[in-house]
């Protein structure tokens, strides 16, 4: 057994048991260690008195032979010894000495290096309080209301006070989200829209460190498919404090670009080449921040009297090649859209697969029957059901082709759009797209259905 000292080192105790190290008894039984050897058979009482009573006689005497040879010295050239006594104004440390440790008026100890930088005092294995990262986008929120939000929420939990990072136009995310996970933070709150949400998300895949969702911006299309409260932002913050997590999955796309140069991006809802990704750069910035994701209606107006299906050749894992005229392929990890629309209704974030959906209308008719697979088979008929039997006896068409796998791959003749998350990010000539399974951990409030995610 070992007692802990004050710099948090072990000190040995050579096998004596605790009882005796707290009377202070010698335990009679065991072998007297080297460096007290000596003490073996030293002095009784008497001998000792004796000791001291011819210490105390000597002590006199050279007290006496001193007064007398300070009385012959004066007047000679010999120091004053009250001011030989004086230090100088120089407080040397030894090199060979480890500087101290004080405690400052917070009460948090300190230590100070050699080069006069402060360090933190170690915490003998203790786990010092949880911190917590708010990576935000100005546009999207109201900074100073959500910042106070967060910090007041910490302390009432315990925890240190949260670090706040702002998105840019360069960064939307992922690189202030490296930055605190480097601080060793506990937990990152994000607010913002879906493109800030994947950012983060991609910079977070495969830590372990749970990721809240404070829901905000345009369509919070994550949140939406988690069912989490979107209009009580003060519950997803409390959430990281005590709610409970859940493991979803990550896809991730890479990119071949016309000019050669390859690049790899996460997403966290859902990607596409092809028309979608053409709504999408369509899209009216400035009516997007008006009326949020009705302005995509704008762009679907702009781009499909251009639309033309265009040649694709794809394959799943495990599966052979096939080749195809579509207007979109999509490889989504969540299935609801805005609008209660449900585009894969056996979608799920958690069972470690991709589902695929690739658009090969043919005419006017055939865009009718996509639009009635999405918004009224899948998000109304499915419901009920009656519902359900009536799809049954429908005869099926191969506007909206349904798939599932570990992801796929695609080529194009020409570099066509791309969208990951409701952003575009540029044309491509093919995509490769895979899931990590449970690659990021998501905050819900406690008790929060999971069912059916």
């Amino acid at each position: 057994m070992a007692a802990a000292s004050g710099t948090g080192d072990e000190v040995p105790t050579d096998g004596v048991p605790a009882e005796d190290l707290r009377t202070g008894e010698i335990p009679t039984d065991l072998t007297p260690h080297p460096a007290d050897a000596i003490y073996a058979d030293g002095p009784d009482t008497a001998e000792l008195t004796i000791a001291e009573a011819e210490l105390e006689a000597e002590s006199a005497a050279a007290s006496d032979s001193s007064t007398s040879h300070a009385s012959e010295g004066a007047g000679s050239d010999a120091p004053d010894p009250e001011q030989a006594a004086e230090p100088d104004e120089v407080i040397r440390q030894p090199a060979d000495v480890e500087p101290d440790t004080t405690e400052d008026e917070s009460g948090h100890a300190r230590r100070v290096g050699p080069e006069g930088a402060t360090r933190p005092l170690s915490t003998n294995g203790a786990h010092p309080s949880p911190k917590a990262a708010l990576v935000y986008n100005p546009i999207k929120v109201d900074a100073a209301t959500l910042r106070d939000t967060v910090t007041r929420l910490a302390a009432n939990a315990g925890w240190s006070e949260p670090l706040f990072y702002e998105t840019t136009v360069d960064d939307l995310g992922d690189d202030v989200t490296r930055q605190a996970l480097e601080e060793g933070v506990d937990a990152v709150l994000v607010a913002g829209g879906d493109g800030t949400v994947r950012a983060v998300s991609e910079a977070m895949s495969g830590t372990g460190v749970p990721l809240a969702i404070v829901p905000s911006g345009t369509g919070n299309l994550l949140a939406r498919n988690l069912k989490l409260p979107l209009t009580e932002p003060d519950a997803m913050v409390r959430a990281v404090f005590d709610g409970d997590t859940l493991a979803m999955d990550i896809g991730w796309t890479e990119l071949a670009r016309p000019d050669g140069t390859t690049a790899e991006h996460a997403f966290v809802v859902m990607g596409g080449i092809g028309l979608d990704a053409a709504m999408i750069a369509n899209t009216n910035p400035q009516l997007k921040k008006t009326v949020g994701w009705v302005a995509y209606v704008d762009g679907a107006a702009r781009s499909l009297p251009k639309a033309k299906p265009f040649r694709v050749v794809y394959e799943l894992p495990g599966h052979r090649l096939h080749s195809s005229r579509v207007q979109s392929v999509l490889f989504a990890n969540c299935g609801k859209l805005p609008a209660g629309l449900d585009l894969i209704p056996e979608a799920s974030i958690a069972d470690g697969a991709l589902d695929i959906v690739i658009f090969q209308p043919k005419g006017l008719f055939g865009w009718l029957f996509v639009w009635r697979r999405v918004a009224w088979d899948n998000s109304f008929l499915r419901r009920f059901r009656a519902g359900r039997r009536v799809l049954s006896l429908r005869t099926k068409d191969n506007a909206v082709v349904y798939s599932r796998g570990a992801g796929i791959e695609l080529a194009t003749h020409e570099a066509r759009p791309v969208q990951l998350d409701g952003d575009e990010f540029g044309e491509a000539l093919s995509v490769k797209t895979r899931v990590e399974p449970s690659a990021l951990v998501v905050v819900v409030p406690k008790g929060h259905t999971t069912d059916g995610l």
